[in-house]
């Protein structure tokens, strides 16, 4: 599955953005899909995941829990981000990728996923 993250951009401390992950390709709705991100001299980090039919969703407690909200539509070959009381450590850019693995959860499901172009979150203070 192709994919590709848009939606990035400039915000400032406290605001909000809504990252998209468009999908073409095989059927996106066979994917667990996640989140990652990679900050400037940084190492990839997953930020979250959710299953194939969007049921199940894990965040990473230190990143995202409380702020970030995954969700998927299917019918709109679509996944989304909504990142919500950002911070200048969440400037990164972030990436979306898919699995065929059951493990939505694992970051290491996606090592051998297929993989979006990213798209840069600057959070100003």
């Amino acid at each position: 599955v192709q994919l590709q993250a848009f939606g990035g951009g400039l915000v400032q401390t406290g605001g909000s953005l809504r990252l998209s992950c468009a999908a073409s390709g095989r059927a996106f709705s066979d994917y667990g899909l996640g989140w990652f991100r990679q900050a400037p001299g940084k190492e990839r980090e997953f930020v979250a995941g959710i299953s194939w039919g969007g049921v199940g969703r894990y965040y990473v407690d230190s990143v995202a829990k409380g702020r970030f909200t995954i969700s998927r539509d299917n019918a709109k070959n679509t996944a989304y981000l909504e990142m919500n009381r950002l911070r200048p450590e969440d400037t990164a850019v972030y990436y979306c990728a898919a699995t065929h693995g059951a493990r939505y959860y694992s970051s290491a499901s996606y090592k051998d996923g297929d993989w979006g172009q990213g798209t840069l979150v600057t959070v100003s203070s």
